[in-house]
């Protein structure tokens, strides 16, 4: 006991020790050495004879990120294969011709790793996180998964319980719901394929299904290799050496047809959401930047978090129609060959008429030339702010570097984005208010729907 409480006595003197001299002079800190300055890149892109795309941007970050974008999303599924983008979303961790799943886990967990897998309506996307020295050990589980997939039977059969998993939690999303149901309302083929497995075909997708998917799809001509953290020529080397293989063209896939139609699913549920929807524009036109104005000028939501949306048009109109509580947004959907434009609406059973019929005045009132200067400068002030805060993510940059490469083989820099949307005149704005006012309109409803309108009586 008492070695203790000279130990302890021990530690305060050390921790008390006297000033030996006055301090007269203020303490002055030793500057650091200045930083290496590096030079700002851009985006280099290049194009392999058979058709891959490289695209890498050096952002010097000790963390590294690749992704193979691939044409391979649910509207390239045949009819008799419907939902086997499902499961090869599911399957990116299974057995493949050169490492076992287990391999896969273990060997990026060891490295500090992640692999994610995204699917679009037009895309599969494979990313990987990793420390950037860690390139040459990573890039094997990549190119295995995407290149090299084996779908052994049982592995494939496992999938069916994470397959209903994954429709049930979508079944109960609203939202991901009613917007499943416009696409399926809105197109004849194609873009009408749902990101989800049928209900009809879950449990019969077997390796085969899949394997066919893949070597009609994964082809060099329908990839691109992104690379965010890394250099161009060690990118482009692996691009050569693991991906540039697989020649040919692949299925072509058919054209979106636009037709518009009605999708009602009636329930018990509180609050009714409804979508209402033209075809908009394809990805990357002048018109597509239109609706994306006229998106923001009616409302594409709250700019501060968790905030309300009181100052869009959409929210003043409505609120002069019903003292129910509701939320009413503009959605701007665009694909390669097509788009949707259109409002969503949320509200009570009893004032989903009034609500529609409210939000849709005021696309009118727009399509009638009511749009000031100052509305169009801040409409455009916010779609750039935008722009620039999704590429302030990894995972954005990486995707929009991934879509724009893989489409057009190039690159549009920030400012020349900015560029082509200061370009927008009202007139435009006012154009594709027109459109959606006077095109044939689709209509995607779930909820208590007494009081909602159908699609024929907008």
């Amino acid at each position: 006991m008492r070695g203790l409480q000279t130990l302890n006595q021990l530690s305060k003197r050390c921790y008390a020790a006297p000033r030996i001299a006055p301090l007269t002079e203020p303490l002055v800190s030793p500057k650091p050495p200045p930083a290496a300055t590096r030079p700002a890149q851009n985006v280099q892109v290049s194009k392999l004879p058979s058709g891959l795309v490289v695209a890498s941007l050096e952002t010097y970050s000790p963390v590294s990120k690749i992704g193979v974008f691939v044409k391979a999303g649910s509207r390239y599924e045949p009819v008799g294969n419907q939902g086997v983008t499902h499961l090869l979303r599911l399957a990116s961790n299974l057995t493949t011709k050169g490492v076992s799943a287990f391999r896969i886990t273990r060997g990026l967990e060891a490295l500090g790793s992640s692999l994610s897998v995204t699917s679009t309506r037009e895309h599969m996307i494979y990313s990987l996180d990793f420390l950037r020295d860690d390139l040459d050990a990573v890039i094997e589980y990549l190119i295995n998964v995407t290149t090299a997939p084996e779908f052994r039977p049982w592995e494939v059969a496992e999938l069916t319980s994470r397959v209903k998993i994954d429709r049930a939690l979508a079944k109960q999303c609203a939202q991901t719901s009613v917007i499943e149901k416009l696409h399926q309302a809105a197109y004849k083929n194609a873009l009408s394929n749902s990101l989800y497995c049928p209900e009809y075909r879950v449990g019969k997708i077997t390796g085969d299904n899949m394997q066919e998917f893949v070597a009609d799809n994964y082809k060099s001509s329908r990839m691109a290799l992104v690379g965010l953290g890394v250099s161009h020529s060690a990118l482009k080397q692996v691009a050569e050496q693991h991906l540039d293989v697989h020649k040919g063209a692949g299925t072509p896939g058919d054209k979106a047809i636009y037709h518009g139609g009605e999708q009602r699913v009636q329930n018990g549920d509180s609050l009714t959401h409804t979508l209402i929807a033209c075809e908009g524009a394809e990805s990357g036109t002048a018109e597509a930047s239109a609706f994306s104005l006229l998106q923001q000028l009616l409302g594409a939501g709250p700019q501060v978090k968790r905030g309300s949306n009181v100052n869009s048009k959409l929210s003043q109109g409505i609120a002069k129609a019903t003292t129910q509580p509701f939320d009413a947004t503009a959605f701007n959907l665009s694909y390669s060959d097509s788009g949707l434009f259109g409002l969503y609406t949320i509200s009570q059973a009893s004032s989903t008429r009034e609500v529609i019929k409210a939000a849709m005045a005021q696309v009118s009132t727009v399509a009638g030339g009511a749009i000031s200067e100052e509305e169009l400068a801040r409409a455009k002030a916010q779609l750039k702010t935008e722009h620039l805060m999704v590429l302030e993510n990894s995972e954005g940059l990486l995707e929009e570097i991934g879509i724009q490469t893989l489409y057009s083989g190039t690159y549009s820099s920030p400012e020349d984005v900015a560029k082509g949307i200061d370009s927008v005149t009202s007139t435009d704005v006012i154009n594709a208010a027109k459109k959606f006012v006077q095109s044939k309109k689709t209509l995607a409803s779930r909820g208590h729907l007494v009081n909602t309108p159908f699609v024929d009586e907008l």
